[in-house]
């Protein structure tokens, strides 16, 4: 009987050993499965968050260049109003000389022998007037 029950013995001990190592194996798998879902949730969780601060950040920087482009607008079109403004009244200043220097021509034409010379410099005086005056407007022009 001692056979007999050394034999049953050492069959059990054997199953009792073959348990352990299936247990072993399964709690490993087990482990080895939870770890990964844990990495992969952490990474899809990662990916997640990085994607929403880029489109925060984006977002952001789009506001502040569209206020700095509006900004900008501001600053430009006050500078062509200033400079159109001064070169309106530029213009009527060279308008009022033509106008004085129109009427020296007349009252020189009035007043002169046929050979004197003022009246050749005063269109002379005058041409140069209008010639300041074209480039003016074609400068306003540009601006525009």
């Amino acid at each position: 009987m001692s056979e007999i029950t050394l034999e049953t013995t050492a069959a059990s001990s054997r199953q009792v050993a073959n348990t352990r190592k299936k247990r072993s194996k399964t709690a490993l798998i087990v482990f080895i499965f939870v770890w990964l879902v844990l990495i992969g949730g952490g990474l899809t969780f990662a990916k997640l968050y990085t994607d929403q601060m880029q489109r925060d950040i984006t977002a952001d920087i789009e506001r502040q260049t569209a206020a700095q482009i509006s900004e900008m607008q501001k600053a430009y079109d006050g500078r062509i109003a200033k400079m159109e403004t001064t070169y309106q009244s530029e213009i009527t200043q060279l308008k009022e000389k033509v106008d004085a220097l129109n009427e020296l021509l007349t009252f020189a034409k009035d007043n002169a022998d046929t050979k004197t010379d003022n009246s050749n410099k005063l269109y002379t005086q005058l041409n140069e007037v209008k010639k300041q005056l074209d480039e003016l407007k074609k400068s306003l022009d540009v601006l525009k």
